[in-house]
Order: structure tokens, then sequence, then C-alpha cells
């Protein structure tokens, strides 16, 4: 078998993964010589009591700090440009960021407008990003964004009904404490939408055309380990080895989507998150196994490797890996479609042009034709 070895890159922040990571925020800080922080989050983190912990730390070492809370689920520009004014107005010289993938995405856009003085919408694309962030640290509350580790970041434009895509090295943060004990506290939903997350940022990195042997095994272990761990992770919520195992299934996915770039699933959910303000990874799990279907053809022995990896047996062709994957999602409690969650027949067109734009579709297998998404979405509903 001849060897392939075209060039590829791969970029990762230094990263701390394990029980009470996130109480070494200190050192880290300590490290960027930090004079006032700005803590990013949300009002959910606040209140669930995880941004405690850290304050505490912050206090007893004597660090100034301000916090911004003002986070929507699905980032907006006007959260990054306000966070960006009080990052300047504070004299803030490094960024923490608390939280699942809303927080930290929105910490990063705080991060380019305030070191680059532009608006966020002059970043939307592939490589714009001219001057690296200040310092960022990340600490996830979730398991299944990866934006901790990745050089994605997604930032909703209300006022147009799309989700613009940012992608850049100068995104990926310098730190990432990764503490399992922080999802503890996560309800069933959105431990099912950071699962799915999970797996699809692993299933589409794998099959990526950007995709290597180094993103390959990260891909397949984060499918393996969610496999493993998702069901029992839902019926033992507070159960650390299953937890713990969720969140290194997201740090692999990450490392592998991060570096070997996505496809049309995410291309779909991002305009689906534009237009209808839709979760993410509920999202990607109502498309997965629709994408899956047109995908197949072009890259069936990936696929099939995969299935070996997310214990649904022997799996010879596509109609096996598609039932494999409807039974782990009915497993996990998804038994609804697109209709359920407010997608019409007549957003459809609009829906599918908006994937079509979307940079993940450039690493997809194959470049689908707007007519052949607007079926995808047609046969989700």
């Amino acid at each position: 078998m001849e060897a392939n070895f075209e060039l590829r890159k791969f970029v990762a922040p230094e990263f701390v993964f394990g029980l009470d990571a996130r109480l070494l925020i200190g050192r880290y800080l300590n490290n960027f010589a930090a004079k006032k922080i700005l803590l990013v989050t949300d009002n959910g983190i606040i209140s669930s009591g995880w941004l405690d912990d850290v304050v505490e730390v912050l206090e007893s070492e004597n660090y100034s700090y301000e916090i911004f809370s003002k986070v929507e689920p699905n980032p907006r520009i006007e959260d990054v440009m306000d966070g960006a004014a009080l990052y300047h107005e504070e004299g803030c010289d490094v960024i923490v960021a608390m939280g699942g993938g809303s927080p930290m995405d929105c910490a990063k856009g705080i991060g380019i407008v305030s070191s680059n003085n532009k608006h966020i919408k002059e970043f939307e694309g592939v490589d714009r990003v001219s001057l690296p962030s200040p310092p960022l640290i990340c600490i996830p509350t979730t398991a299944g964004s990866s934006a901790d580790v990745s050089q994605f970041a997604i930032i909703s434009d209300k006022s147009n009904g799309i989700k613009m895509a940012i992608i850049s090295k100068k995104l990926v943060p310098d730190v990432a404490l990764i503490d399992p004990v922080t999802t503890t506290t996560l309800d069933s939903y959105m431990t099912v939408c950071g699962g799915f997350d999970i797996l699809s940022h692993a299933m589409e990195a794998y099959v990526s055309n950007a995709s290597s042997h180094i993103t390959d095994i990260h891909s397949k272990e984060a499918i393996q380990l969610f496999s493993s761990n998702i069901i029992p992770a839902l019926e033992d919520p507070q159960n650390i080895k299953y937890r713990g195992n969720l969140m290194l299934a997201s740090l692999h996915a990450g490392l592998a989507f991060s570096n070997a770039s996505l496809g049309l699933i995410h291309a779909m959910a991002h305009s689906m998150g534009g237009l209808k303000d839709s979760n993410h990874g509920e999202s990607n799990a109502l498309l997965l196994e629709h994408v899956i279907g047109f995908n197949y053809e072009y890259e069936p022995e990936k696929y099939l490797e995969l299935a070996n990896n997310m214990g649904i047996g022997v799996v010879k062709n596509k109609t096996e890996l598609i039932n494999g994957i409807k039974m782990i999602k009915l497993n996990a409690g998804i038994d609804h479609s697109l209709k359920d969650v407010g997608v019409r027949v007549e957003d459809i067109s609009e829906l599918s042009y908006r994937a079509m734009n979307d940079p993940c579709l450039a690493t997809n297998p194959v470049i689908p034709k707007q007519s052949d998404v607007e079926v995808i979405f047609k046969n989700a509903l």
C-alpha cells in the first residue's frame, strides 16, 4: 500500500485535563502576568455555582476582574462588541471564558475585536484575522462544543438571520482547563445535545477531505468514547467516570475537527441556527443520518470503519450504518425531526442557500448542489 504523507498542519492549545483543572486558573494568569481579567460567562454558569470557584481563586490571589455575562445561547454580534467595549473600558489584559460553546466563542470574538480594532463581521471566513487575541484561557463546562481547543468561532448575525463562521489559528485559546466535574450539573437535554455535537464533529472530521492520520486517531477515539458513555451518563448523571469519558471524547473530537474541519452536517446546522435560532447539537443530531446517507457513496470504507468504533455490531452497508445511528439516537431520547424544532417546508430553500455558503462545506467528501441540500432537508423534516 502506498504511503500518503500529504502536508498537514495540526494546531492545539496547551491544555490540562482532569478533576479540578479549573482551580489551576491562578497559575496560568501568573504565567501571563495578568493585571485585570475579563471573565466571559453566562447566567446559567453563574447560577450553577461553577463561576464561584474561579472567582474565589482570583480573589485569593488578588487579581482584579470584571464579569461579562451578557452572552446568548447562540452568541450574537452585539454580545461580542459589547464585551470588547467592556474589555477596553476596564483596561483588561487577559480573557477567561467559562461555559459551553457560547461563552467561549463570544470570548474568542471579544479577543480578536480587541486586538485588531475591527468589527467582528470583518473576520467572517477563513484566515481573516491579522493579529492574535490577548491571552485567552478557556474552562469548558459542557462536553460537546470543543471551542476550548478549536480554531473556530461561530457568531450569530441576527439582523441577517445567519451564523458567521470565523476560522483562524489565531482563535485557538492559549490554555484550556478541562474539568469533567463541571459537567455533573448538566441536564439530560444538554448532555444529549453536546454528545451528538461530539459524534458529528468526529464523523465529519474523519471523512473530511482535509483529514490526516493524526486527526483520524482523535476522531476514532472520540466516537468510541461517546458511544460507550452517552447512555450510561444519562442514566447516572453524577458518575464522574462517564462524565469524564464524554469530556475526553469532546477533547478528541475538537482536536480532530479543528484540524480536519467539518462538512455538510455543520453547514446545514449553522444555517438552521442562524435562521431558526436552534440548538446546534440538536440540529446536528436531527441531520446526522440524512447527510451520511448522501455522503456515503463518496467515502464508504471510512464510514464503515467508523461503525466499528460506535459499538453497533458488524455493519456491511449504508442501510445498516444508518439503522445503527438511528438506534443510538432513540436510546438517547432523540425521536423527533426538524419539523418538531420549527423548520417548515417553506424554509428549505433559504436554509439550503445559506448552507451552500458555509465554509464547512469545503471539506465535505463531495460538494453538493443546492438541490441536493434541499432534498436532505426535506428528508429530515
